[in-house]
């Protein structure tokens, strides 16, 4: 028989969220009383399926802390883990506006989160979706998974937040929430005082101020450090963006967590014809192999540099220089220096590439290239190595750190230095199969499924 005496069943709704697949409770229930005392239950089973067991003759406890199940020799299981679930709220904004950078790293996280976390609550919180998203099915859904987007689309959501500065919490578009993480630099007003975790991915606006637009400058430099400071805790993509937090905005150390980005199962060597086929003819790339790079269109990208690199290269060799991604800003120069080195055709800019495409994209090239003048991470070259292509990469910031020794490396402002390099691959294949087979092993270190379970952990450890 159970008791569960009224005293012990006092648990809020927030707290007992119990899945309905734990507990099978057969329908035949003989004898049910309630009284002033507590609830007993006779000629009852209990079985909880996940472990195996089958219990009678036990008490049952519910507190506000755990599930108790007691013989009458005192010996105890604890559940608290299924009463114990967060509330967590994670601001995917970026991953339904943005088809790449942060706008893909949000969705891989998220992705490999939910697919390790069945036990969690997590309530999605978004600005009102655009008319067109950039990418299909942006969030994945799972039973454990409530999305709210907000009325306001994300201009005026960031006039009202870090503009105005109007204290309107997340939780009155979200609900009742126990953490909240916000992985895209700024964090907005919460209430109750829950735990908050922000992610910082670089600053790049503070190293090179001159790569941005001013007013975008003004506005980083001022809510970015705002969001800092009120943070209970933040991610930092790489050991060079924590320590660039140290030295220019005296953040603790013990403040900051570095968790690295992954590399996606499907980005693997392609040598199936029509794929690579079907790409080249999508992205009219022509038969001619190119090197690669793949980022937004900006001044920090250094492909200007880059361009001057490679007319020499283009005068020796048939390769094209293919550049993917979006228009981002400050652009206009770099499109002049194709028109100034006498490259028009040679240069490729093909624009945002569907993440499904990328794989093929990739093992296609001969090269590929990160000149970047700074990155907090610098995924692509990871995704470029996982496809078996031979990396150069500037020898800046986080770059390093993620290429270690299996990438030539190079200052980003030598383009002598990047010629060279790049014709000294080209006609050497023993040197690109050791750098292939290099980067292969390297790009195996960093996987989603490590990045969500040192995410998870942190969850755990805020609340």
């Amino acid at each position: 028989m159970f008791r569960i005496p009224c005293s012990v069943f006092r648990v809020p709704y927030s707290v007992f969220r119990v899945p309905c697949f734990v507990f099978r409770v057969p329908c035949s229930v003989r004898r049910l009383r309630i009284t002033n005392y507590g609830l007993r239950i006779t000629d009852y089973e209990l079985r909880i399926t996940n472990y195996g067991l089958r219990i009678t003759n036990y008490e049952l406890r519910i507190t506000d802390y755990e599930l108790r199940i007691t013989d009458d020799q005192n010996h105890e299981c604890r559940y608290n883990h299924l009463l114990n679930s967060m509330r967590i709220g994670i601001d995917v904004t970026a991953a339904i506006t943005q088809g790449g950078g942060i706008g893909r790293y949000t969705r891989e996280l998220i992705r490999a989160l939910i697919a390790l976390d069945g036990e969690n609550d997590y309530h999605f919180f978004s600005a009102k979706q655009p008319p067109a998203l950039p990418v299909p099915d942006p969030v994945p859904r799972a039973a454990n998974i409530q999305y709210h987007p907000a009325p306001l689309n994300e201009r005026w959501l960031y006039r009202l937040w870090y503009r105005l500065r109007l204290p309107v919490p997340v939780q009155w578009v979200t609900g009742k929430l126990d953490l909240f993480h916000s992985p895209d630099f700024v964090l907005p007003p919460v209430s109750g005082g829950i735990p908050t975790l922000l992610t910082v991915h670089d600053l790049s606006f503070v190293h090179y101020p001159e790569t941005f637009p001013a007013q975008l400058v003004a506005y980083l430099n001022q809510v970015v450090p705002w969001s800092v400071n009120r943070a209970t805790h933040i991610l930092a993509d790489s050991q060079s963006t924590k320590d660039d937090l140290i030295d220019f905005w005296g953040v603790a150390a013990a403040k900051v967590t570095v968790l690295y980005a992954g590399v996606n199962e499907a980005f693997q060597p392609v040598t199936e014809e029509a794929r690579l086929t079907a790409v080249t003819r999508k992205y009219h790339l022509g038969r001619a192999p190119y090197l690669l790079c793949v980022g937004t269109l900006q001044p920090r990208k250094n492909y200007q540099m880059l361009i001057r690199a490679f007319r020499p290269i283009a005068a020796d060799f048939p390769h094209n220089l293919v550049i993917a991604g979006g228009k981002g800003w400050l652009y206009d120069e770099m499109l002049a220096e194709v028109e100034r080195q006498e490259l028009n055709g040679r240069v490729r800019f093909i624009g945002f590439v569907d993440d499904a495409d990328l794989p093929a994209l990739y093992s296609a090239a001969a090269l590929f290239a990160m000149p970047s003048l700074y990155e907090g991470f610098g995924l692509p070259l990871l995704e470029a190595m996982a496809c078996g292509v031979p990396t150069l990469s500037a020898n800046v910031s986080s770059l390093p750190e993620v290429v270690g020794d299996t990438a030539v490396q190079l200052p980003p402002t030598q383009e002598t230095a990047w010629t060279q390099a790049i014709t000294e691959l080209l006609d050497n294949p023993a040197q690109r199969a050791k750098l292939i087979a290099a980067g292969l092993r390297q790009a195996r270190q960093f996987t989603w499924r490590q990045s969500a379970r040192q995410l998870r952990q942190i969850y755990s450890q805020l609340s």
